[in-house]
């Protein structure tokens, strides 16, 4: 990231965006760490945003992406009589209509009508949680569901692309620059016998059998927002990765990261396995909001994409560590070996459990068609 801003960079920033009532207070918000988050108290409350364009490295195609959901997702929610500034994010413009301002160090500033009387959730404090996480995600599709998703740009080139990634993975591997091979074999040999469900997904997209759909790519449950009094879900929110992509990627990554009884680098594999009790609550909360406007086929790959967003993201790790550590963040020798290796251990259980996955979607279809 940039340096710290300045006050005169922030003040500066401030005097660019059009706020109702006279600037209070401007303070650091939140616990992201990616763009620098600020609460702009005035005649209403703000929020105050510089994206890290060295993570996001191109931020005008992103806030292009953004502003044409929000005003998507903003006439739809307004067509079921729904509250689009509590229900969506709201970008507030500068004074001369840009959706962001760039200043002369080329920092991107970005500005959103702050949601109040709202809360968010780090970790699932009670299984409710994920229900109304999922059924926030499933309702972001199904609002989105007659959106071109061919109009927004691909922020992050093949972002999910599993095939390509595979491809990396392989290089990795042969060139073994850190000579860490050989304390992997066993992993390696994995993810080589593995090659066909990774391209499962995006040969269904080319033959046409899975749509394009609009994509949020980070479907953690610290992305939604929930209503302070009921805590149900109330808003999807860091709409950064937005991008065409599938249906079944966001509700797959949400499993992989949601549904694993252990953490994502736990190092005694004993503890990782896929609960299904939380599998089978998240398919019923995204179907419930968003399965009347899935494809057939997109309903039933439901766990493809589940065991696609496993395996891509552990093949990630296991390449990373082949290349020494250079893109995840790793706190001690073997890191992403041990992130890898939970991956793998959660694929194997989801293997072991899918007859019981297939089912759990099979029965959403079958219940349908009966109500029909």
């Amino acid at each position: 990231m940039k340096n710290k801003l300045t006050n005169e960079e922030l003040q500066n920033a401030l005097s660019r965006f059009t706020l109702e009532g006279e600037i209070k207070s401007c303070s650091p918000y939140g616990s992201g760490h990616i763009n620098d988050t600020f609460l702009v108290e005035a005649g209403r409350n703000y929020i105050l945003q510089r994206i890290n364009s060295e993570i996001f490295t191109k931020p005008r195609e992103l806030m292009e992406n953004v502003d044409l959901v929000c005003r998507f997702m903003t006439e739809e929610i307004k067509k079921q009589g729904g509250n689009p500034e509590r229900e969506s994010l709201q970008i507030i413009k500068t004074k001369d209509g840009s959706l962001y301002y760039e200043d002369e160090k080329k920092n991107f500033f970005r500005m959103y009508l702050y949601i109040t009387d709202c809360k968010a959730f780090d970790l699932v404090e009670k299984p409710e949680h994920f229900y109304e996480s999922a059924y926030a995600f499933g309702h972001f599709q199904k609002l989105l569901s007659n959106f071109p998703a061919e109009k927004l740009h691909e922020t992050i080139p093949h972002f999910h692309d599993s095939p390509q990634r595979f491809q990396h993975f392989l290089k990795a591997v042969e060139e073994d620059k850190y000579d860490r091979k050989k304390d992997c074999e066993e992993e390696i040999q994995f993810f080589l016998s593995h090659e066909k469900d990774l391209s499962y997904a995006l040969a269904l997209l080319k033959k046409g059998e899975l749509p394009l759909r609009v994509s949020h790519n980070d479907t953690k449950l610290n992305n939604v927002l929930f209503d302070a009094n009921t805590e149900k879900a109330l808003c999807i929110i860091d709409l950064d990765t937005v991008m065409p992509g599938l249906s079944i990627f966001d509700f797959g990554d949400a499993i992989r990261f949601g549904a694993n009884t252990g953490a994502e680098d736990e190092e005694d594999l004993s503890k990782i396995s896929l609960s299904l009790p939380l599998f089978s609550l998240y398919t019923k909360g995204f179907l419930e909001a968003c399965g009347s406007s899935l494809w057939e086929k997109e309903i039933l790959s439901l766990p493809e994409g589940a065991k696609i967003m496993t395996l891509e993201c552990g093949m990630r790790f296991l390449t990373d560590y082949l290349q020494g550590d250079s893109y995840f963040h790793v706190k001690r020798p073997g890191h992403n070996l041990d992130r890898a290796r939970t991956q793998i251990a959660l694929v194997k259980d989801m293997e072991k459990k899918w007859t019981e996955m297939k089912e759990e979607v099979r029965n959403y279809l079958q219940i349908n068609q009966t109500k029909r």
